[in-house]
């Protein structure tokens, strides 16, 4: 469930930050069309993780356009139902996707010192996100920036239980670039931004610079909290060192702030495991959950029933890293 909503100013921004990093090369690449073999296999082909391939069995296309901005594919899997495609790299299927929406919403909901009352998603058309954001009773506005619009009326089409999240009425969708949304918003505004975005490849790697992070910074209240996606420990360290990097040097100062790294795992995702990156210009121990997981009556229609990834435990133990990426991280 990792989109790419801010493509087009991300692109106007991509001579930003420094040169010859492993980020800065991915720039340089062009997303692929996503393709089904005559043998009735999918291949996930990229150069965020060369020399390897995750395949599944298809049963069935069910959907291939190509939108404004994006090749989208949905076809019907052997084994984890439903699957969306973007540009050809799954975002995410029936079976698993839970464990992701779950994870990048709750850990920074959870770690909050005050409960959250304004929320803005960049990225997420698929409404996972906000289904799990509308869980939290506290929040009384939901807002989500989304570029291409096609990605919300296929996952309404295609994974009703995921976009039932866009039902919610504390929602408000804004179809628009992210850096230009970012820019034209109040400092301050919000209690948590959660950035599901897409992986580094062409102009989206300017998602994981400075320029961005600046324009997050400054929307983002004084207590608040980022959480944004962070590739994996297994295939990308590089880029999660730029990114451990760069946040420190936007949200710490004086002292203040803090930048954790967090992961969960995920069968579909490349190396069956994701991270995600939480800053916050306060000082705050995102490792303990501050405010109690939604309890399962929480939210509104399919947007209710008990969680099946997240719980005060896994938040816990979200933070503890393994010893090689500790030291890569110096902490």
């Amino acid at each position: 469930s990792c989109y790419s909503s801010l493509a087009g100013a991300a692109a106007s921004m991509a001579s930003a930050g420094g040169e010859g990093t492993r980020l800065d090369q991915l720039k340089q690449s062009e997303a692929k069309q996503a393709g089904v073999n005559s043998d009735g296999w999918f291949a996930e082909l990229s150069e965020m993780w060369p020399g390897e391939a995750f395949t599944m069995k298809v049963k069935e296309t069910l959907f291939h356009e190509k939108s404004k901005y994006q090749d989208v594919l949905v076809f019907k899997s052997e084994s984890y139902g439903n699957v969306l495609v973007l540009d050809g790299v799954i975002q995410c299927t029936d079976r698993d996707e839970f464990a992701y929406q779950e994870m990048i919403t709750h850990l920074p909901l959870c770690a909050l010192k005050q409960p959250a009352k304004k929320v803005l998603v960049i990225g997420g058309g698929d409404g996972g996100v906000l289904r799990e954001i509308t869980r939290h009773k506290s929040i009384e506005v939901i807002e989500i920036c989304e570029l291409d619009e096609m990605v919300p009326e296929v996952a309404k089409k295609f994974f009703p239980k995921m976009a039932v999240g866009f039902d919610d009425p504390r929602v408000k969708c804004h179809f628009q670039d992210g850096f230009k949304f970012l820019a034209d918003v109040e400092p301050g505004t919000y209690d948590a931004i959660i950035v599901d975005s897409s992986d580094p490849v062409g102009p989206a790697a300017s998602l994981f610079q400075k320029p961005f992070f600046d324009l997050v910074h400054r929307a983002l209240s004084a207590t608040g909290v980022v959480c944004t996606q962070a590739e994996s420990i297994w295939l990308h360290m590089d880029i999660i060192q730029e990114l451990h990097a760069l946040c420190k040097d936007v949200f710490l100062s004086d002292s203040q702030g803090t930048v954790s790294y967090a992961y969960c795992t995920i069968p579909t995702y490349p190396s069956g495991q994701i991270g995600f990156m939480l800053s916050s210009k306060s000082s705050m121990n995102f490792k303990e959950p501050m405010q109690a997981a939604p309890e399962p009556e929480a939210g509104s229609g399919d947007a209710k029933g008990p969680l099946k990834y997240y719980s005060e435990d896994i938040h816990k133990a979200a933070f503890v890293l393994p010893q090689f990426a500790k030291k890569a991280l110096n902490l």
